[in-house]
């Protein structure tokens, strides 16, 4: 059994699986892999059956999204006894040395270890620019060490390499998120726990969302979820959340010129008695796996 378990969740991948399979088979620290499909119809496993017979496949009857996929894959990481899983976007690709410097940098109070996230010509995907760039610019600075590790609040779920002794803390993704989000709460979690999140610089993958750029729409929706993620943080006064977000919600119209955010509180409001619940849950050790 090799040390890491590849955990990928695809939906409609065939554009991109070929290449993000293909990393994970030319990785300088060997690696074993577990795809979950969720309802695939365009083919992707059908060529990965074809292509890849090594790959373990866990095929769904429905979408279960995101986070409850990947549920499935850190269980099977704890009950195999896989020091590390590393989550894996599935259109997003590892290089040859990715796994082992990340490895090899890990000490127990890492949580996460992300590489330096790049876009499909080499760059810093722009996201990950400015969530980790002002973190990392400042460490790497005059300084270079294969060793370092620079900790921040937040690095994108495309490229994590989760510690076992995180995945046996904070458990899984919360159900409260189907898709989006879901990632920022297994941080607050995480550092709700004490355990940390870094970038490793000498590591470096790709992420590839190319001319995919969300409409001014659901860029406002993906606002609106950032009051749960904010919401469900443990670490947050439960009571005064829940005014603070409504009213975010309220100037988020006003500032926009837009209803969407509006629409959203009676929605946010019903889910309160949910996110109590889930949130109350989300602190114990290995919640939602």
């Amino acid at each position: 059994m090799a040390k890491v378990l590849v955990i990928i969740v695809s939906w409609n991948a065939k554009k991109w699986i070929r290449k993000c399979l293909n990393s994970v088979e030319g990785s300088s620290l060997p690696a074993d892999v577990l795809l979950i499909d969720n309802g695939s119809t365009d083919g992707t496993l059908t060529l990965v059956r074809k292509e890849f017979p090594a790959v373990r496949i866990l095929e769904m009857e429905d979408n279960l999204g995101f986070g409850a996929a990947n549920n499935r894959g850190l269980r099977i990481a704890l009950d195999e006894g896989y020091p590390f899983a590393y989550l894996l976007n599935q259109d997003a690709w590892l290089e040859a040395d990715t796994l082992e410097r990340l490895v090899a940098a890990h000490k127990p109070e890492w949580g996460i270890l992300s590489p330096m996230q790049l876009d499909a010509r080499g760059r810093r995907d722009k996201r990950f620019d400015k969530k980790c760039g002002k973190y990392i610019d400042p460490a790497l600075s005059g300084y270079h060490n294969d060793a370092l590790v620079v900790e921040v609040p937040f690095v994108m779920a495309a490229h994590w390499l989760l510690s076992r002794r995180a995945i046996e803390t904070v458990g899984g993704f919360s159900p409260a998120f189907r898709q989006y989000g879901e990632d920022d709460n297994w941080i607050d979690r995480l550092h709700w726990h004490g355990l940390r999140c870094g970038v490793v610089p000498a590591a470096s993958a790709v992420h590839d969302r190319a001319g995919r750029r969300p409409s001014r729409q659901k860029r406002l929706e993906l606002k609106c979820i950032a009051t749960v993620v904010k919401i469900s943080d443990p670490s947050r006064n439960w009571t005064w959340m829940k005014v603070r977000e409504v009213l975010e919600l309220v100037g988020m119209g006003i500032k926009n010129f837009s209803d969407v955010p509006w629409k959203y509180i009676p929605v946010l409001r019903g889910r309160f008695p949910e996110l109590a619940r889930l949130r109350a849950e989300s602190t114990k050790k290995g919640a939602f796996l």
